[in-house]
């Protein structure tokens, strides 16, 4: 049984791998540091174009646990994001211009009300729900931006 779980596990890692490659998206494995000084690296898709930025996670029915989309902005601003067509339960971190996350929230698949940062941020990280309690990150703690130059 531990076999075919495995077995069932890489399979669906090689399909999310190349259903990231099939969007066009740059991939990148960044790093997040927790103030206990823990650094966690995770996969993530980069959107930073205005067009990837809008469709985001649309459609996708799965997005493999260590992976995520980190939206990349060209200056601080207020940003509201929603999961209109996105079927997979996801968790954004808001993160400022210094790498420092300011808000985590989890969403709502399909719902159309807005999450939105409570200050200027340049950053927005989505994972599947509950990854960033599952592997201690939280407010305060931060991105490493030399990860994702």
């Amino acid at each position: 049984m531990k076999k075919i779980s495995i077995v069932i596990s890489f399979i669906l890692l090689i399909i999310s791998v190349s259903c990231a490659k099939g969007t066009g998206l740059e991939t990148k494995v960044i790093q997040l540091s927790a103030v206990n000084g823990s650094v966690i690296d995770i996969t993530v898709e980069i959107a930073d174009t205005d067009e990837s930025r809008a469709k985001g996670f649309m459609g996708r029915q799965e997005i493999p646990e260590g992976t995520g989309m980190l939206f990349v902005f060209e200056k601080s601003q207020m940003l509201r994001f929603w999961m209109k067509d996105t079927p997979h339960p996801l968790s954004i971190a808001f993160i400022d211009s210094k790498g420092v996350i300011q808000n985590i929230y989890d969403m709502t698949p399909f719902s159309q009300s807005n999450w939105s940062s409570t200050g200027f941020v340049q950053y927005a990280l989505e994972v599947p729900q509950g990854w960033f309690e599952k592997v201690g990150i939280k407010e305060g703690d931060y991105l490493i931006l030399d990860s994702i130059k």
